[in-house]
This record gives structure tokens, sequence and C-alpha cells, in this order.
């Protein structure tokens, strides 16, 4: 029975409802390869799986207790009426601390207190936004260079300030692209005028004219985000480069403030957890090998195995492989599998892996399957050398000795919020994410004050 509407008439059906079986219908009939859903013969990875003991058990007194956890998120929204073209982009990062201590004094209780929980979680929050599409900084500039424009003048701007951190985002860019405590003083930029002879520049923190060409150079161009941005497009993906690589500056400056200020216990008992791979993709790419400089450095002016850093993927192939393993009872609690080449190989199809993330990733790939029956896709940091290479990294658990303090994070920190979920992610993606309906509608709101679309009284209003 349909229900009625407001105005008194039966409630109808989309008229593409019907879109997402048919195209499942479709795909049913199709003959296509999924990996996930053919696993077979599974002798193979025995020797792939490693007890979590083998990793290395934590004594009590190398437990961490605390957890800093960093996530990001964006909506693009359409603006102006009758021009759905013009888009308007809102990003935001969040990191939230989390005390483990506690959160383990909780679980003994009958009753959890939910004032206790509240004290335990601390967050702090960046958010930037620019004219994604249709609409630009100023008149008399492409889309691209309205973009590096508008980049640059985030990046100045935008601060992250905890506690005695008050960096801007320009500030750590700089930061990751020298070591600990030495932020490098030029970044090395490439002309964005393709024509020009003169496209290998150095930078400084202010904007430059090319000598070549005469076009105006920031250094934020070295993030080469602006390679993406079109003109017919929602330019979604590179407002996602550019928040991935905002996230990568939270976690930079907050790990630095604990190795300046307190690398002989806070930043020893503290897990940092990214939300995602420890990877940067796209045009950014090339600052995967500048973090993993950055933090390896780090590692080797810390005692102990600190800094404990992760990243956790809820989504992907090698997620979706993982949990086809568990139910084909080949993965049981407390079992650490490597992702080797050989895993690589079948979950990717392709027969050379080698060079798998070699060019985008910072972190390696393990499986977990927690003692609470959780599966964890995770990316740790080894002590030295890169986590992949064109002769297939670094695979091995040993290269990677903070996995017992990984391993015992992830068991003591499960969520049923979500499906194989983790605390800290969790809380982290509910300070970062944007609400559906309602926050679409406040984000279109503010964006079409900012380009004048609005009238003055409701700009007074809002």
């Amino acid at each position: 029975m349909p229900y009625d509407t407001i105005s008194g008439n039966f409630e109808r059906a989309s008229r593409t409802g019907h879109t997402n079986a048919i195209v499942k219908a479709l795909a049913d009939r199709s003959d296509f390869y999924v990996p996930a859903e053919k696993i077979g013969d599974i002798s193979w990875l025995t020797a792939k799986i490693r007890s979590r003991s083998v990793a290395g058990t934590l004594p009590a007194s190398e437990r961490l207790s605390s957890v800093i956890g960093v996530d990001g998120s964006l909506m693009v929204v359409p603006v102006r009426d009758g021009l759905p073209s013009v888009r308007y982009g809102y990003a935001q990062a969040a990191a939230i601390w989390l005390d483990l201590l506690a959160l383990d004094s909780q679980r003994d209780e009958r009753f959890v207190d939910p004032v206790a929980l509240n004290r335990a979680v601390n967050s702090a929050l960046v958010s930037y936004d620019l004219p994604a599409a249709g609409a630009y900084l100023r008149q008399g500039v492409s889309i691209a260079d309205s973009w590096r424009e508008a980049i640059f003048q985030i990046f100045r701007s935008k601060k992250i300030e905890v506690n005695r951190l008050n960096q801007s985002l320009l500030q750590l860019l700089f930061l990751i692209h020298g070591t600990p405590g030495a932020a490098a003083q030029t970044l090395e930029v490439l002309c964005p005028n393709r024509a020009c002879s003169n496209r290998a520049l150095t930078v400084g923190p202010a904007a430059m004219d090319c000598p070549g060409c005469g076009t105006e150079i920031f250094p934020t161009d070295v993030l080469r985000i602006h390679e993406e941005v079109l003109e017919e497009s929602s330019n979604e993906s590179p407002l996602s480069r550019l928040m991935q690589v905002v996230e990568l500056l939270v976690l930079v400056g907050l790990t630095t403030l604990l190795w300046e200020q307190s690398r002989e216990d806070l930043l020893r008992q503290t897990l940092f957890i990214m939300d995602g791979p420890m990877a940067v993709y796209g045009p950014p790419a090339k600052l995967r090998a500048k973090a993993l400089e950055y933090f390896q450095s780090m590692i080797q002016t810390t005692p102990g195995d600190g800094p404990f850093l992760c990243g956790i993927e809820k989504s992907g192939t090698v997620l979706d492989y993982a949990r086809a393993l568990v139910r084909h009872d080949a993965l049981g609690p407390g079992d650490l599998m490597m992702v080797d080449a050989d895993v690589i190989s079948r979950i990717t199809n392709v027969k050379n892996p080698s060079a798998y993330g070699s060019e985008t990733y910072w972190g390696r790939k393990f499986v977990y399957q927690s003692l609470d029956k959780r599966v964890v896709v995770f990316t740790a940091l080894p002590r030295v050398g890169a986590p992949y290479d064109d002769h297939g990294g670094q695979p091995d658990p040993e290269a990677y000795p903070s996995l017992p303090a990984i391993l015992d994070v992830i068991d003591r920190t499960g969520s049923s919020m979500y499906r194989d979920g983790l605390i800290p992610v969790a809380l982290a993606h509910s300070k970062a994410a944007y609400p559906i309906g309602v926050g679409t509608d406040v984000l279109r709101l503010a964006a079409r004050v900012k380009l004048g679309l609005e009238s003055t009284s409701a700009q007074g209003n809002w």
C-alpha cells in the first residue's frame, strides 16, 4: 500500500529506482573473474600466516596508553540554481586523542560510564573550502590556476592548533620535505606552464614569478594537484587528493609535537592511526618518499620502537579477499598474514606484482584477524628501507618492530559501530564526516554566500 503524500496523491517510486537492480542482474549474467570469489586451494597460504605471538608479545609494562586517530571528509555541492556545473568544495581533517587506560577501565564495569568515556576523548579539526568547478577565485584565471591560488591561500592561512602546536599547513609542507626539527627552506617545483623552457624551479615559502615565462609560482605547486583539475568536471578527485595531503600533514604535525616535547615517554606510549592506507595517490604521490624518509628519521631518533604509526583500510580488494579467507577458515583469531608478492598476485590478478605499491605506499599491508574475530587490513612502517620496491619490498613482519603494539591496540579497541570497526577510527570519522542531507544544504548556503550569490540580508543572517 503506498503512502499518501502531503498533496494528497499516492507516493510514487523513483523513475530510476530500478537502475541498481538492472545493473546487478546484468552483472550476474556476465562472465568475469573476482579473486575474492575464487579462493580455491588455500594450502599455499600456510607459509604466509603467522600466529600473533610470532610477531612478538608485548609486555604489560609496554602496552600503549593512548591513540591519536586522523580522518578526513569532503563534499562538493552545486550552488547555483539552474547552473549545475557551478560547484563548491568543502573538506576537513579531524584528529582525536583516545585515552586507552580509561577505555580499558570501563571494560571491567558492569555499566559503562558515558562521562568517563567522553573525558577519554579530545578532538581537533581543520576545515577548508574553495570553488571547485564553474566558479573561480577571481576573474581572468583558468580553473587550474584558480585551484593553484586557492590551495596556496589555504596552506598559508589554515593552521593545526593543538595544545602547543600552532603551525600552518604551509609550514608543515616544508617540514615533511626536511627532517624532524629541521624544515626544508625551499622546495623543488615544476613551472605549471608546460611551454616554459625553465620548468624546474627552487621556491621558498612565498610566491614568485617564473624567470623563464613569468608565470606566478606557488610552493604548494609541488603537490601538482592542479594537474587533475578540469573545466568540465566536478573536480571531486583533486579535492580528494588535497584532503589526503592535509591528513598526512596533520599526522606530521602531531607526531613532531610529541617527538619534540615528549620523546622519552608520551611519544613511546601513543599509536597514531590514519583512516586509510599509509599511501599518497595521484599527482602528489612523490610526497610518499618524503613521508617515508621523515618518519624513518624520527624512528632513528626515538628510544625504543616508536613512533608507532599505522593506517587502517575500511574497504578495498585486499579486505574483500581477507574476509573471503576467513569464511574459508584460512585465518583464525590471532592470525597475522603477510601480503607478499604471491598474495598480491592472487588479489590483483597480475603475474608480476613486484612493483606493487612502490610509487604510492610508505607503509606495508598486513591482514590480521583480531582475538574477537574482526578482520583488519592495516599498513605499518618499516624501521629502515622501503615497504615496497621494484623487487617486492619487505613483507616479513620482522622488518616492522611496531607490530606487537599495533596488534595489541587493534585487539583492545574493537567497535561494533561498523563492521570490523576500531573505536579510534570510528571516533575520528564521526568528527570529520559531513552529515548527509542537512549538511549538504548548510554547505550549499555557505558556498552561495562566499560566491556572492545571496542577498546582503541573507549574508547578514548567515
